[in-house]
């Protein structure tokens, strides 16, 4: 994902879930993904995806049980 894009899914996150905080770092060796923070706490990955010439993103968070606590 180039800065643009990370700049659009960011403004979009922020915008959807009300956070300011919330921010997206591309990650080094994979270029079709960005790496989800609030703050400095990592929540997640954002994932391109190209299909029949459509471009959409997918956000994947993982909730552990001991954060349910």
């Amino acid at each position: 994902m180039d800065k643009p894009e990370l700049q659009k899914v960011e403004s979009y996150l922020r915008r959807t879930f009300n956070n300011a905080n919330i921010k997206l770092m591309a990650r080094a060796k994979k270029k079709d993904s960005a790496e989800v923070f609030i703050g400095d706490e990592f929540i997640g990955l954002v994932h391109e995806d190209k299909e029949d010439g459509d471009l959409s993103y997918n956000f994947t968070m993982a909730i552990l049980d001991t954060d349910l606590e």
